[in-house]
């Protein structure tokens, strides 16, 4: 073999055996949610169900995750050294705003990624007392309607980001859009032939302000916020005579803390236990509650048959 031959031979193997290497070193380097050049955009989230609103909205042209993991409690969530770095590669983050992040200001404080407040245009409803008294409810996605302006503002906010594909994020948005609408109308069709004094949701937290506004019930909760530990007496005392009052056939409680006050609701009371809801988080894949389009029909189904007389 010439010299010429061997040293063309060891050229090809030498290249072959660095481009190895580097394709190693970049896999090892490059961890989950950063971006390389030609990658698809990184679009962060601040929990679970706005990660899966947006997925609906970006199809396959965005990458979307979720800061949070299911399951988590997202009010006082604190944010690791992971989450900053995945932060800093991102080309977007969705935020829910109206105070529900408390962490989100000083998370981003360093970032240079843009951000987007999803809730942008929702008709604020104030939390009613406690210490929270006259802050917004931040719940604003457990309205189906509402939902729908964070759908809009997703559109708006990938069409910036992408302004090739502004039709798709467009079409995405509508179809998307449509589905909401069936829930929220079956909903209220549902709800229409019970009595006035018997349309009142009665929860553990008072996160379905505007989902009870949408549907034309009173609302009744026996903690306005997520943050209390633990219910006080009067606050007991208070949710089990407005029940009472309001001759309430079923009352429910959040996935994220006990129903033991609520138990003491329906205990002294004639009210049904009429389920658990979900509200700030989707569940693992396989679990109840995987999408928000599984988990606000869920929810809904739950209010219905309790409401109405049918408790499963």
């Amino acid at each position: 073999m010439t010299r010429k031959v061997l040293f063309l031979i060891s050229c090809v193997v030498g290249a072959a055996v660095f481009s190895a290497g580097c394709s190693q070193q970049t896999s090892e380097i490059t961890g989950e949610g950063q971006s390389n050049s030609g990658e698809t955009p990184l679009v962060l989230t601040t929990f679970t169900v706005l990660q899966d609103i947006a997925h609906n909205v970006a199809g396959d042209y965005l990458r979307v995750e979720s800061i949070t993991k299911p399951g988590a409690e997202i009010h006082g969530y604190e944010p690791t050294p992971g989450d900053i770095a995945r932060a800093s590669g991102a080309s977007l983050i969705l935020d829910n705003g109206m105070g529900l992040e408390a962490w989100f200001e000083k998370f981003v404080a360093g970032i240079d990624a843009p951000h987007t407040v999803v809730s942008d245009g929702v008709e604020v409803i104030a939390i009613a007392e406690d210490a929270y008294k006259g802050l917004p409810n931040p719940h604003a996605w457990m309205s189906p309607r509402n939902a729908q302006t964070y759908v809009d503002n997703m559109v708006q906010a990938f069409s910036d980001l992408q302004p090739e594909n502004a039709d798709d994020f467009a079409a995405n948005g509508q179809a998307y859009k449509k589905e909401l609408r069936e829930v929220q109308d079956r909903l209220e069709a549902a709800l229409a032939t019970l009595p006035d004094n018997e349309r009142a949701l009665v929860t553990c937290e008072g996160a379905f302000s505007y989902l009870a506004r949408d549907a034309g019930l009173q609302e009744a909760y026996i903690w306005p916020v997520n943050a209390e530990q633990q219910a006080t007496p009067t606050q007991i005392a208070e949710a089990i005579e407005f029940v009472k009052d309001n001759d309430v056939k079923a009352v429910f409680c959040e996935s994220t803390v006990s129903d033991a006050p609520m138990q003491q609701v329906v205990r002294a009371t004639d009210a049904q236990f009429g389920g658990t809801l979900y509200v700030d988080s989707l569940s693992e894949q396989g679990g109840p509650v995987p999408t928000y389009l599984e988990l606000i029909n869920h929810d809904v189904d739950t209010i219905i048959a309790g409401l109405t007389g049918d408790v499963r």
